[in-house]
Parts: structure tokens; C-alpha cells; sequence
């Protein structure tokens, strides 16, 4: 029978890997397009985006480091990128609606991005306030 801190250790961890994982990805693909000879096949790139979403990849890589070791910041860089990427998001609609030129991709893909960060702030969030209800260990790092 699995514990609660179990569960919650299991979330973080999972959450650090996506989060590495997702930010690896992003660079890549961002530098690719920034950078290398990705931008042709790109399309019609919304230039905020792009790099917003290449410099937050490092943040993510850094945020899945945090919630792997399950530190308090973590979860705050965590919804710090969350609340980045909707702002973001917010204003790459504005461009939209202005009749910028964008790729349908782009929509889906900070959607994804969205709704990853905004759970994954909530989760350690919520794993990171049961570590703080636990009784603390001697030698314990927060």
C-alpha cells in the first residue's frame, strides 16, 4: 500500500523528469529555429514566443533539477513559469486577434506548455506543503 509521501516523493520526481525532459526538448527545438536552419520549416514564427519559450526551457531544466532534490523554490519557479507562459500566451492572442501571422502549432503547443506548468505548480505545491505538515528529520534539507 502506497503512503502519502510516497505518492507525493513518486509526483516529484515523475514532475522533475517532464519538467528536465520538456526543457531539453524546448531548447533544442527553439535553438534549432533561433539559430539553426529550423526556422524555414517553422513557418510563420511569432517572434516572443520563440523566445520566450527557448530562454523558459532553461528554466524548466532548473525547475526540474529543484523538484527532483524537492526543494521549496522549485515550486515557485515552478508558477513563476506557469504565470510567464499564460502571460505569454495572453499576449501571443492579442497578436492573433491583431491578424499577426502565426502557426496553428504555436496555439496548441503554449496550451500544452499552460496546463503542464499549471499542474505541475499545483502539485508541488501541494506535495511541498505535506513535506512541511511531516515531522522533520533530523538532518532533513528544505
Amino acid at each position: 500500500m502506497r503512503t502519502s509521501r510516497n505518492y507525493h516523493t513518486w509526483f516529484m520526481r515523475a514532475a522533475a523528469i517532464v519538467a528536465a525532459v520538456f526543457g531539453v526538448a524546448t531548447i533544442r527545438a527553439g535553438g534549432s529555429v533561433l539559430f539553426g536552419g529550423g526556422a524555414q520549416a517553422a513557418g510563420n514564427v511569432v517572434g516572443f514566443v520563440l523566445w520566450f519559450n527557448f530562454l523558459a526551457g532553461f528554466a524548466y531544466v532548473v525547475a526540474g533539477a529543484g523538484l527532483w532534490m524537492r526543494r521549496h523554490w522549485s515550486a515557485q519557479l515552478a508558477l513563476a513559469i506557469a504565470a510567464a507562459t499564460v502571460l505569454v500566451f495572453g499576449a501571443f492572442g492579442i497578436h492573433v486577434a491583431a491578424g499577426g501571422a502565426f502557426e496553428t502549432r504555436t496555439a496548441w503547443a503554449m496550451t500544452l506548455r499552460s496546463v503542464v506548468w499549471i499542474l505541475i505548480a499545483l502539485l508541488a505545491f501541494k506535495a511541498i506543503k505535506r513535506d512541511d505538515s511531516a515531522p522533520v528529520r533530523l538532518g532533513s534539507r528544505h
